[in-house]
């Protein structure tokens, strides 16, 4: 499974920052409609594009590996 790191992204900016940085913030900067970060944020296995991982790894200035990694699903299916 990928497991997005949003919320770790918003704080650790935050606290460089001295600042709360809000999904909203983060929506008009990218573009990304506010649900979908949401969804990112809290749901799940939530499945995006690639075009938003661009735009979200742009404005946190972060490689994709810090946006997103895998963990071992140990479900059968």
């Amino acid at each position: 499974m990928i497991r997005f790191r949003l919320k770790e992204l918003l704080a650790d900016k935050g606290f460089r920052e001295n600042r709360r940085v809000t999904l909203d913030e983060v929506s008009q900067a990218t573009g990304i409609h506010r649900t979908t970060l949401s969804k990112i944020a809290n749901q799940r296995g939530y499945n995006t594009t690639t075009d938003i991982l661009d735009r979200l790894c742009a404005y946190f200035e972060v490689p994709v590996g810090e946006l997103a990694e895998h963990l071992n699903d140990d479900r059968k299916p």
